[in-house]
């Protein structure tokens, strides 16, 4: 056994320690997703399964075996789990003949001969014994004890996030939709309508299975927190658990910005992320009707000062007939005052407005407009919607959408292969454990200067090499 494992392992050192990492140029940046390897090597996988802190989980699972059968230990099944991600095996069963054909594949798990390989059922009871209520939580703390130990060295990790939900497909298991003690319900049906600016239907998507919710660094594309639910889940209601569990991985003060869509524009998200300090990036959903336009509050019918459902501020030219109407140039969030202030547009940008004398009054820097965000803390946001910040921000969304295209194409998430919620909600998890453990390895890669150069290690890579396994 020592003389394979030293044929398998030490005859890379003998070849040099770049052999069999993943090549990754200097220039790359921290997470270079489009360097992933299409066929992992035997090192690659070595090294994954190395990142992954799962002792605690191992040990329950061994305890609650006790001194029953131990044909097939529980390191070899959630090794086999999570090698079929990884792999990229389109199902469990392919992994398992995988493990058949290539022994140097086994003999990372531990597998010292063919016969100690499990079957299929072994691993479709394995995987119902960890999504059960007393396992699951343990799985799901591997992937946030991950998550910590990346955002404890990459600092900007989390600063920037955005979320977003994804339809997964899903299978019923042979009893129908159950829901066990833990409350995992079954798979669903789901419909989601695209809407055109006009009102009208665009078109509808329908699915049975589940639904994915991510919160996602935009800069990074690395998830730092995760829910999977029913298909009838609104977002709105997961976002401040995602929010809250982001917040114990990342450490307190992380988080600056959160972007989502209108199905997170609702009045307790935007109090959940007031009282947390982080500024919401969603954009609005309408809902007046026939109304383009309100007075501010404290502003008379004299007044020249309006804003719009989205809660941009304007001022209307009265001199000019027909009067007309222009965007306030904003000045600035004043956190103590807990104000948002806006100045004359033509003050700021220099241009002549018949109605300027009228509004400015001789003032030096015009008209100065203070709205208080408590009015109403949906429309009026730290970073107002029209400004380009916001909109450089929310354009951040797209991460989720990359993030989203690997779990589910990349990794096999939406395959539908899985019957049973606790099955589900165990692969889901380990698709993450692997999503997260993967981004550890592009972070710690020794990288190329260029061609003909040998690699090193970056600060980052050598504090995570310092962690591994941690």
């Amino acid at each position: 056994m020592r003389c394979i494992m030293w044929v398998l392992f030490g005859s890379m050192d003998l070849l040099g320690k770049d052999v069999g990492v993943m090549r990754i140029a200097i220039t790359k940046p921290l997470f270079a997703w489009d360097c992933l390897e299409d066929n992992p090597s035997l090192r690659t996988v070595r090294e994954f399964l190395g990142s992954v802190p799962d002792e605690r989980l191992l040990r329950e699972l061994a305890l609650h075996r006790g001194k029953g059968r131990n044909e097939y230990p529980v390191r070899v099944l959630w090794g086999t789990l999570l090698l079929t991600i990884v792999l990229r095996h389109p199902s469990i069963e392919s992994c398992l003949g995988d493990l058949h054909r290539n022994e140097g594949l086994r003999l990372l798990l531990g597998i010292e001969q063919e016969a100690g390989i499990p079957k299929k059922w072994n691993m479709s009871r394995f995987l119902n014994r960890l999504g059960g209520e007393r396992f699951l939580p343990l799985v799901h703390e591997v992937f946030n004890r991950m998550v910590g130990r990346l955002a404890e060295e990459v600092k900007d990790l989390g600063k920037h996030t955005a979320g977003d939900s994804a339809h997964l497909s899903g299978r019923a298991s042979r009893g129908g939709s159950r829901k066990f003690s833990g409350g995992l319900a079954g798979p669903s049906g789901g419909r989601k309508e695209y809407v055109r600016e006009d009102g009208t239907v665009d078109h509808v998507v329908e699915w049975f299975g589940y639904k994915f919710h991510l919160l996602v660094d935009v800069k990074h594309e690395v998830v730092v927190s995760h829910r999977e639910t029913t298909a009838s889940v609104a977002d709105c209601t997961v976002l401040p658990e995602l929010v809250s569990e982001a917040r114990g991985n990342l450490g307190e003060g992380r988080m600056e910005t959160v972007a989502y869509d209108k199905a997170a524009d609702t009045e307790p998200v935007h109090e959940v992320l007031g009282a947390s300090g982080i500024a919401p990036v969603i954009q609005n959903r309408c809902l007046w009707e026939g109304e383009h336009e309100r007075m501010l509050p404290g502003h008379d019918g004299t007044s020249n000062v309006v804003y719009d459902e989205s809660g941009t501020v304007y001022c209307y030219d009265k001199t000019s007939s027909p009067p007309v109407r222009h965007q306030m140039s904003y000045a600035g969030h004043e956190k103590s005052r807990g104000t948002l202030k806006y100045r004359c547009p033509a003050m700021v940008e220099r241009w002549s407005c018949p109605h300027r004398r009228v509004c400015n009054k001789g003032r030096k820097f015009g008209k100065t407009v203070r709205v208080a965000r408590e009015i109403d803390a949906r429309r009026f946001p730290p970073i107002p919607r029209a400004t380009k910040k916001f909109e450089r921000l929310y354009r951040g969304r797209t991460a989720v959408e990359r993030v989203n295209a690997r779990c589910k194409v990349f990794w096999g998430a939406d395959d539908g292969n899985i019957a049973g919620p606790e099955r589900f909600h165990a692969y889901m998890e380990a698709v993450l454990i692997v999503h997260i453990g993967l981004a550890t390895l592009l972070a710690r890669a020794p990288r190329w200067e260029g061609t003909l150069s040998r690699t090193r290690l970056t600060p980052i890579a050598h504090a995570l090499h310092g962690k591994r396994g941690a």
